[in-house]
């Protein structure tokens, strides 16, 4: 099994903090986000792991792994940043966004799960969300379930929420099995050879969408409290209480 973090973007909105630093190393207390998904992916035997940089990059740097660059970090998606590292999306894989926190349990869970392709989600948050009034809902990734099944993968929250049983939040983790990961990349690559420019813009939620409309089933398992998304300067004050 590998890992492939996603760390190339600018981090704007938490302002100053990331004048001269890449989000993924900005410290909780007292360690990089970066370095605490390093950790925790090695506590769990997790060696391979492929780190996508971009924006200060030259400020990243940890011994044991491997780096892909994403030159076009201002004006790409994450879907982008993600398939710099196409050369090694196979066989298992864990995927993470660079600016989440989670505890060991969580990653512990999805990598000791058997399913094929499995999503982690918080059901919880709104209550998340009423704390974070500086960074809306509507920025987030979502999930639509009926019957516990994946119906749609969404964000534009305003105009899906009524047509569901529950909406759940996609956390930005989640782990693929062999089959999965090449479902995954194939897909990317028929969308890449119809329009390479496209894919440029395209949002992995948006992208997991299109692989449910093609047939990739994929689940999901919930999360409580013990993760949090970085993205402005109150996000950091509430997470180094969390994870104090």
């Amino acid at each position: 099994m590998r890992a492939i973090i996603i760390a190339a973007g600018t981090g704007s909105r938490l302002g100053s903090i990331t004048d001269d630093l890449p989000k993924p190393l900005v410290k909780i207390n007292g360690k990089s986000i970066l370095e605490r998904q390093i950790y925790l992916f090695n506590k769990m035997g997790i060696s391979d792991i492929i780190v996508v940089v971009g924006y200060k990059r030259d400020k990243i740097k940890f011994e044991n792994i491997k780096y892909v660059v994403n030159n076009d970090y201002s004006t790409t998606e994450q879907l982008f940043s993600l398939m710099k590292a196409r050369d090694f999306f196979s066989g298992e894989l864990i995927v993470s966004y660079g600016d989440i926190i989670y505890d060991e349990e969580i990653l512990r869970h999805i990598v000791n799960q058997e399913d094929n392709f499995l999503l982690a989600v918080d059901p919880n948050w709104k209550q998340s969300y009423e704390k974070r009034l500086d960074n809306p809902a509507t920025l987030a990734d979502f999930i639509g379930l009926n019957n516990g099944k994946i119906t749609k993968f969404f964000t534009n929250l305003d105009e899906e929420l009524l047509d569901f049983d529950e909406v759940v939040e996609f956390i930005g983790l989640m782990k693929l099995s062999s089959s999965s990961s090449a479902a995954f990349l194939k897909k990317y690559l028929v969308m890449e050879g119809l329009s390479k420019k496209s894919v440029e813009k395209i949002k992995i939620i948006n992208f997991l969408e299109e692989l449910r409309k093609s047939k990739v089933s994929s689940s999901v398992f919930s999360v409580k409290d013990r993760w949090f998304e970085i993205d402005t300067p109150k996000d950091l004050e509430i997470a180094r209480k969390i994870f104090a």
